[in-house]
Order: structure tokens, then C-alpha cells, then sequence
């Protein structure tokens, strides 16, 4: 009966806090949804760039043939069993263009075919005579699916051609300093902004500590100004990111982590990621009473900016739209995805703020806007008579 007992008050308790129950109950659900929502076809395109410079050959008819074409329209052909596209194949002007591209995230993989490319699938052509080049991220792990696709494709399409197995000389070029990091290395940039992302706990449990003890309410008789409270945790909580950045920096420094671009852009980018992570945290306080409740409700935007940011895991450019050469893709709502991409892009292929300037423009505004969120937030629930 004892335990009878405790079971009706442990639900009654449990009740009593319904936010902390309907998170729990409807956070899986939730991902699940938004997961078929992202992906609703269940496929993932890799965009693949060919810089055909193939100059064709001419047939004993005169007619002009060209492989680089023939084979572009192949690769075309690869798509799910659905009929929706596995690689979409676009056309470079220059190799400059093309590296762009790969750089800003918008395509996985650039495809250069040499000018004997035709002549070198002549029966008794020398195999020395075509180049065919894979230039790509290697730290990416969209790039290795796309060189593979595209090695079948090509490989197919040699046997067709001569009816046998040819060796074509084909060679790879990492971008950047990405064919010679190792898989440690490729997770640093994530790591060191989940380091940053970990003050999505820090925040709102400081303020709900300051609010379960009768703080809050003190500090507010001292006719104490919203400014002179959130400007003290914001400074406070900043100095504690910076520090676990520096901190998880140094031990992958001292483990063999090597940085292409420099450090100080890469702690900049931190800190500015930072505000946007405190600004969520002021939102979880706005609906927390006590600090359990905090590290309970913490938990709900820790996953967003886990699973969909690629701080930890990757996740495909779901491309809404692009501006120019960049393109904007659906978690770019998330100002963690920026600053995750801009350290890769440092540490990486040694890029500076001016090689990252998209990065950065995107981060500061959107950080801006989610620390005035927070802040606008916890005024009106937390501090309504100043």
C-alpha cells in the first residue's frame, strides 16, 4: 500500500508541472516529425559540378563526339527509385567558380575533365592522355558519397564506350589542407561550438537559481534596472563560454589539432555564437520556476542545436534559395550552423573574417536577434515593473 502511495503522489506532483511533462511526451514525437518534414522524400541530392573541358574528336563520318557531354548526361540518369534526382549535375565556366562553390557548402563535389578526355576513349589511346579530376572537401562526409556516385557512373561509361575496363588516369585534389587532417581533426570545429552551445544549461540555470532563492525579487526592491541584471548575467555567462572554448581548444591543441586559418577568428566567431545560445537561455527561463526545471527545459533547444545545427552530427544543405553563389539552406535559422561552417572553413582551408564574411554577417545578425528575444522575453515575464 506504501508504494500505492507514493505512485498517486509522484503522478500528482507530476501533473502539477505540466510544461515539464509535455516535453517530455511530445519532444520525440516532435523530432520524428520534423525529420520527415526536412526529408519528405526520404533522398538527399548531391550537387555535383563538372568543368567540362573536353574538346571532343572527330569521327570518321565528321561528325563531332564528344565523351565529357555524353557522360554529363549520365550522370543525370542517377536518381532514387522514385524518379527524384541523387546527383544534380551543374556546369562550371572556370575551376575558380567551381571551388567557390565548394567552399560555401553549395555543392559537394567538382568534376574536371582534361581537353583529350574524347580522344583518350579512342580504341589504343594512350590512358595517359585524359585527366579526370575529383576536387573536393575530403573533411566532408557528403563529398565522399558523391566521388563514389560519380566513380560508378564513370566507370560505367568507359566499359560502355570500349567494351572494356580502360585505366584512365584519374587523380583527387583535396581542397584546402582537407586531404591531410585527421578524423580527430575534422570534429574539432563542432566540438569547440558544443562547447559553446553547453551555456544553453548555464544561462537560465544561473537566472532560475537567482530567482528560486528570492534574489531576483530583492535585487528588484533595490530599484535595480532589467540593464543592470541582464547585462551582469550576459557578461558573466559570456566569460564562461569563452573559457570552455579556450579550454576545449587547448586540449585539441595539445592532442595534435592543427588550425590552417587563425585561432583569434575562430574564438571571435565563439563569442559571437555565444550571445545567440544566452539569448535561448533567457527564453527557457521565462518558463522555469526552479533550477531542475531550467536544466529540464534546456534540454528542448540543446537537441535543435545538436541535430540540426552539424555541430555533432552532419546534416544535408537543405537549399531553400540562393543570393548570388551563396546559397541559404532551412537550418540556417540556427545561428550555431554559421559558426560551425566558419570554423571548419578556418581551420580547415585556413580561411580569415574576410573568407568568412557570409558566415559572420549571418551569425551576428541572427545571434542579435535571438539575445533580443531572450532579452524582450524574460523583461516582460521576469521583470515587468522595471
Amino acid at each position: 500500500m506504501k508504494l500505492w502511495s507514493v505512485f498517486r503522489k509522484s503522478v500528482r506532483e507530476q501533473w502539477r508541472d505540466p510544461l515539464s511533462l509535455s516535453l517530455v511526451l511530445i519532444f520525440a514525437p516532435l523530432v520524428v516529425l520534423l525529420y520527415r518534414l526536412f526529408f519528405p522524400t526520404g533522398s538527399t541530392t548531391y550537387p555535383v559540378l563538372v568543368l567540362n573541358q573536353d574538346a571532343g574528336v572527330r569521327q570518321v563520318d565528321g561528325q563531332l563526339w564528344s565523351a565529357g557531354a555524353e557522360l554529363i548526361g549520365e550522370l543525370k540518369k542517377v536518381t532514387y527509385g522514385d524518379g527524384s534526382p541523387l546527383l544534380l549535375v551543374e556546369p562550371v565556366v572556370d575551376r575558380a567558380t567551381g571551388e567557390a562553390r565548394l567552399k560555401n557548402r553549395s555543392a559537394q563535389l567538382l568534376l574536371i575533365l582534361a581537353p583529350e578526355f574524347s580522344q583518350a576513349l579512342q580504341p589504343g589511346a594512350a590512358s595517359e592522355l585524359a585527366t579526370v579530376t575529383y576536387v573536393g572537401d575530403l573533411t566532408q562526409p557528403y563529398y565522399a558519397v558523391a566521388a563514389v556516385l560519380v566513380n560508378g557512373v564513370f566507370e560505367r561509361f568507359v566499359k560502355t564506350v570500349l567494351g572494356q575496363p580502360m585505366p584512365i588516369r584519374v587523380t583527387e585534389e583535396p581542397l584546402g589542407a582537407s586531404g591531410a587532417r585527421t578524423e580527430f581533426e575534422n570534429y574539432v570545429p563542432g566540438l569547440l561550438i558544443f562547447a559553446v552551445i553547453l551555456l544553453v544549461f548555464s544561462a537560465p540555470m544561473a537566472v532560475a537559481r537567482e530567482a528560486e532563492a528570492g534574489t531576483l525579487r530583492r535585487l528588484q526592491i533595490t530599484r535595480m534596472r532589467s540593464f543592470d541584471f541582464l547585462g551582469g548575467v550576459t557578461l558573466t555567462q559570456v566569460m564562461v563560454g569563452v573559457a570552455a572554448l579556450l579550454l576545449a581548444l587547448g586540449v585539441a591543441l595539445l592532442l595534435g589539432f592543427r588550425s590552417q586559418g587563425p585561432v583569434w577568428a575562430a574564438i571571435a566567431i565563439g563569442v559571437i555564437a555565444s550571445f545567440s545560445v544566452i539569448g535561448v537561455g533567457l527564453s527557457v527561463a521565462c518558463f522555469s520556476r526552479t533550477v531542475t526545471q531550467a536544466f529540464l527545459i534546456a534540454n528542448f533547444p540543446l537537441a535543435f542545436f545538436m541535430f540540426f545545427s552539424g555541430a555533432m552530427f552532419p546534416v544535408p544543405r537543405l537549399t531553400l534559395f540562393t543570393i548570388g553563389s551563396q546559397s541559404v539552406a532551412l537550418f540556417d535559422v540556427l545561428p550555431t550552423s554559421h559558426a560551425v561552417i566558419a570554423l571548419q572553413k578556418i581551420f580547415v582551408l585556413g580561411a580569415g573574417l574576410n573568407d568568412v564574411l557570409y558566415e559572420l554577417l549571418a551569425l551576428t545578425v541572427l545571434s542579435a536577434l535571438y539575445f533580443a528575444l531572450g532579452v524582450w522575453l524574460f523583461k516582460r515575464t521576469q521583470l515587468r515593473s522595471h
